[in-house]
């Protein structure tokens, strides 16, 4: 788990001379002692000042307390990162239930379970806290609803929206009952404003994406930003006529930052829904797969960078934009950093939206697929290098055994290969790095001292198949109704590709009829919600996946939605016939990336597979989610990775691992750091639950021993 003898000299010299501008450096000297918004400041840089906790001690960590919520059921997640004020810790349980704990012990102060409980797996990443010095509230989302506690009795604050909440459907220009729309990631504060992204669906039928503020208090609606232009605004011309009344996405889903001095938000978007296919939406699609920023107290636009231009590849801006400053000739420039799916990272000028690298536009090949139109061109960043690898080629399978690399080799030959943009198609297009990224949701910490951006990365190939869409005219039976609507993601025998996309065999002995009725009606996860589709929809598609083609229910076709001509069949990793990657390791990776000199500082191989470390193959990297805290004690604090459970700690200046331990379940959330009465914390949530881990519910705070 060491650098290299090369990477070490390399940030030798880096250390040297990059002594000599320190003292230039803005290394804050206030705050950032304690956790107080969603990845610990609203720059989104995850550091802390504590230094408590160093190098030489690390190894001494214990546990201080954990916290069992008590709420984990098969499949959950607990992606939360908790928030600390004034000696009180607020988090999240797998079922969404939100509580306030002692920092110190881990004893709740109190618990708040909405009246609209989470049925199944939900996602919340954090939570959102206001006070004007009188009231103190936590803002957090459960489906459709924003909520506003009391911070300290955890009641609902009910002269907030309507009895204590907002309805995210209203306020989006078109009828809130028809549409979809929640809130995984907290929103974040300015002034007496709560400014908030969405999650939306990916597939048709989709709300618009707009970014939106909310008065603190009152809950009363302020302003929105259209992320998809409306008739008369800059970019309208990049989609077709009617676009901002029909199409969805586009949406801030990963949250975004504030610059409190400047009085700026950035904000990154998705992609348009559906995510695969575009031919509903010719043009670039402005806002969509944008770095916006606004004006917090207004949502005018500032200036923006498009990173994809009509995107079909699902290259969403995976995590909220950083705030950092970098050297530029002898001096200190306020700078926005944002990582990318794809690998690279984009850093601008933070007032006037100027690269603040070089940017190269390359033409990029047509799509083959009928009614499609790409963007002749797209923009790459020339520095820094990707943090991941781009291109997959046949030296770059699985050699674990030779029939395993044949199996591989086979299935590689029959799909389509090539560089980022490589479009979809109908024998299957190798999308590398994959769906889920290069880059995570679980943002990327910056180190002010050092200008040391760190990253966890994934790397893994998924394959991208376009199929036509089960249309038909006249009625249409259920079956066909699932076939159009459903098999992308739980394929046509209702296998799925579990754990994000659960089989729908047998479910009747494990969810009754009505709560199969209730999960089409009001969507789960990735899933949409179809209200708008009405009870007859909603009963021809609970008999299909209970009876079986024995439900002989049938609709009209024109009372539903037009769909698009094609589709995918679905979310597909490419894997080796024992559902490793099929592709050779590191299979994910941490790198420290130096935002001045736009330079890879150090990377390494990141997580491992138990059980191959115990057949000899250690050291391969693995999928992992959640991010990275850095101190200015010397450490790089992580989790994330999903197969070994591990929580660790790395020099930050090498990447040498200087302590671990095992988590309950799978870290996958971003740590927080806080010092209460003299004493440094870090704590984390164990989750677990993706890809197949199990799952879990506890959070785990860690100190030094008490003298």
């Amino acid at each position: 788990m060491k650098a290299s003898l090369g990477t070490s000299f390399t940030i030798i010299l880096f250390l040297v001379f990059s002594s000599f501008s320190l003292a230039q450096r803005k290394v804050p000297t206030k705050g950032y002692t304690s956790w107080p918004v969603y990845g610990g400041g609203k720059e989104s840089i995850r550091y802390s000042r504590l230094k408590q906790i160093t190098r030489e001690n690390v190894k001494r960590l214990q546990i201080a307390w954990t916290y069992d919520t008590g709420d984990t059921f098969e499949g959950s997640e607990m992606q939360c990162n908790p928030i600390v004020i004034d000696g009180v810790l607020y988090a999240t349980s797998p079922s969404l239930r939100v509580f306030a704990l002692d920092a110190t012990t881990g004893k709740e102060i109190w618990s708040h379970r909405p009246d609209t409980e989470a049925r199944g797996r939900v996602r919340s990443r954090g939570l959102t806290h206001w006070s004007d010095g009188q009231q103190s509230r936590i803002f957090f989302a459960l489906r459709h609803r924003l909520f506003a506690l009391d911070a300290k009795s955890g009641n609902l604050a009910k002269d907030f929206g309507e009895e204590g909440f907002v309805d995210l459907r209203k306020n989006l220009g078109r009828l809130p009952e028809t549409l979809n729309v929640s809130l995984s990631t907290p929103g974040i504060i300015h002034e007496n404003l709560l400014i908030i992204g969405s999650s939306v669906s990916e597939g048709l039928p989709s709300a618009p994406g707009d970014i939106r503020a909310y008065d603190t208090l009152t809950g009363e609606f302020r302003w929105g930003f259209h992320t998809i232009p409306h008739p008369g605004e800059p970019g309208y011309e990049t989609w077709p006529e009617n676009a901002w009344q029909e199409i969805g996405g586009a949406n801030n889903w990963s949250g975004m930052s504030l610059d409190e001095r400047r009085g700026l938000i950035y904000a990154s978007t998705g992609s348009a829904a559906f995510d695969f296919y575009g031919g509903n939406r010719h043009g670039n699609n402005l806002y969509a797969n944008t770095l916006l920023c606004l004006e917090a107290a207004t949502g005018q636009l500032k200036w923006y960078f498009q990173f994809v231009k009509h995107d079909v590849w699902d290259r969403d801006a995976p995590a909220p934009p950083n705030l950092v400053t970098v050297m530029r000739e002898g001096r200190p420039v306020d700078a926005v950093a944002q990582v990318l799916k794809s690998g690279f990272v984009l850093v601008f000028d933070r007032v006037t939206g100027k690269s603040l690298f070089p940017l190269q536009e390359v033409q990029v090949p047509q799509s083959d697929i009928p009614g499609e139109r790409l963007a002749a061109t797209q923009i790459l960043p020339l520095k820094p290098p990707p943090f991941a690898r781009q291109r997959l080629n046949e030296d770059m399978l699985t050699k674990r055994t030779p029939k395993i690399h044949k199996a591989v080799l086979d299935q590689f030959r029959r799909l389509r290969n090539g560089d980022q943009f490589t479009p979809p198609s109908l024998e299957g297009t190798i999308v590398f790095p994959g769906f889920d990224g290069a880059g995570e949701w679980g943002g990327q910490a910056f180190d002010p001292a050092t200008g040391l951006y760190y990253v966890n990365s994934n790397e893994m190939a998924w394959i991208l198949r376009i199929v036509e869409n089960n249309r038909a005219d006249g009625p249409i039976t259920a079956k066909r109704l699932y076939l159009r609507m459903c098999a992308s993601c739980h394929g046509n025998d209702l296998a799925g590709s579990p754990p994000e996309f659960p089989t729908l065999i047998d479910i009747s002995e494990r969810r009754s009829e009505e709560e199969v009725f209730q999960i089409i009606r009001e969507g789960r996860g990735r899933m949409p919600g179809y209200q708008q589709m009405g009870e007859a929809f909603a009963s021809a598609m609970t008999g299909f996946i209970i009876q079986g083609e024995k439900n002989a229910i049938s609709l009209d076709e024109t009372a539903l939605p037009d769909t698009l001509r094609y589709t995918h069949d679905g979310y597909n990793k490419f894997l080796d016939p024992d559902g490793y990657p099929a592709i050779a390791p590191p299979w994910g990776t941490l790198n420290a990336i130096d935002l001045d000199r736009g330079e890879i500082a150090w990377s390494i191989p990141f997580g491992e597979f138990p059980e191959l470390v115990e057949k000899g193959l250690s050291n391969t990297g693995s999928e992992n989610y959640g991010g990275p805290v850095v101190t200015a004690g010397g450490i790089l604090f992580i989790g994330a990775t999903n197969h070994d459970r591990k929580f660790r700690a790395f020099d930050k200046a090498t990447g040498e691992l200087l302590w671990e331990t095992t988590l309950p379940a799978a870290g996958n959330a971003t740590p927080a750091v806080y010092e209460i009465k003299g004493r440094q914390y870090v704590v984390i949530g164990a989750g677990g639950g993706k890809s197949g881990a199990p799952s879990g519910g506890t959070y785990v705070a860690f100190a030094l021993p008490e003298e």
